[in-house]
């Protein structure tokens, strides 16, 4: 189910790539750095077009998205590929295998699967989505006309013209960063040149009303350092201003760095506090379950406003419009609390 792209334009006799920061510059018969987008008959195409390789049925905290339509439920898949090659990726079986393969779906046929599963919103999740952004956005538009709303999670390295691409359905994004964003960490870790590209994604979704939070994967050893923290919450701050919800998340072994241990708690604190401390009013730790600073507490009146444990809403203290019921603060939170909030919500889907 091989399609013509769309995002890429002709410079003699080969195609420049406009889907990611990279740019590739593809000859006849050669394949980007993602695997998936080749060039044949001086055309570039999506190889992985209508390719799922992986969908489940998710808590949209798993994203993890927060601030965003709270508790629902959202379908989510992937192709196959990457423009990064992240030497901890959890899912490297599907991000590092460049192929053209996986199950045969239509944008069509995901957007009933996904309203069959009850699903409020779709995400384009598990590998990275700019490189299948052509598949993605021809879903999404359909998703829309059904009322559903489009979310990615993305590591940021895009181009220009995929955020004009998308902006037409895309409703949120969760920003991955690595090891703090520091450039020396990315071109080593990740194969990718640094994070500038990244920041600007991010100015020009939020310029576009595109909900965005930041997650942050904080590496022991290797991707911890504080003041490289400092440095990329300080351009976030700059862009984004304090709503912006700040995820730092704690690494498990996986991949080529499966010799590293997970990160200590504590090293997860202190990046709290950082952030807390520079003036971000909604900062969060992920993958501790119970931690207190999973939730979410009012910025006015300091109670506690959503009680979370993992992925799951335990307690909700906020009015239909997102108001502190203690002090009647508007809380940044972009829908409404779903009606799916407060099930058992992971679901496998069978492809």
């Amino acid at each position: 189910m091989s399609k013509e792209a769309v995002l890429y334009k002709t410079e003699g006799n080969k195609v420049r790539c406009l889907a990611c920061a990279r740019r590739c510059l593809i000859g006849e018969g050669q394949v980007g750095f993602c695997g998936v987008r080749s060039v044949r008959n001086g055309k570039l195409y999506l190889d992985v077009y209508g390719k799922v390789a992986a969908a489940h049925v998710d808590p949209i905290e798993k994203k993890p998205l927060v601030h965003f339509y709270p508790g629902s439920k959202v379908f989510s898949f992937s192709t196959f590929g990457c423009n990064w090659m992240c030497m901890y990726c959890q899912n490297f079986d599907i991000s590092q295998r460049r192929r053209a393969e996986g199950v045969e779906l239509s944008p069509e046929e995901l957007v009933d699967m996904a309203r069959a599963y009850e699903a409020e919103g779709i995400t384009y999740t598990y590998n990275e989505p700019a490189i299948f952004a052509e598949f993605a956005h021809d879903t999404g538009v359909i998703a829309r006309k059904f009322g559903l709303f489009n979310t990615m999670v993305s590591n940021g390295y895009w181009s220009d013209e995929l955020v004009d691409y998308v902006r037409d359905f895309l409703d949120a994004v969760t920003i991955d960063f690595k090891g703090n964003g520091e450039e020396k960490f990315m071109k080593r870790y990740t194969s990718a040149s640094g994070p500038e590209p990244i920041i600007e994604t991010i100015r020009s979704l939020l310029a576009y009303g595109i909900h965005v939070e930041i997650t942050d994967l904080v590496i022991p050893k290797i991707g911890d350092d504080l003041n490289a923290a400092k440095n990329l919450l300080s351009k976030i701050m700059d862009i984004a201003g304090p709503d912006i919800p700040i995820h730092f998340l704690r690494f498990h072994p996986d991949y080529k760095l499966d010799y590293l241990p997970w990160t200590p708690v504590e090293t997860l604190e202190k990046h709290y506090r950082l952030a807390k401390d520079l003036g971000f009013r909604f900062v969060y730790i992920g993958n501790v379950p119970g931690h207190p600073y999973e939730n979410t507490y009012c910025p006015n009146c300091g109670k506690m406003v959503i009680r979370r444990d993992g992925f799951r809403i335990l307690e909700w203290h906020l009015t239909e419009d997102m108001r502190c019921q203690y002090c009647g603060y508007k809380l940044p939170i972009k829908g409404k609390l779903s009606k799916h909030a407060f099930e058992d919500r992971f679901e496998p889907v069978f492809i």
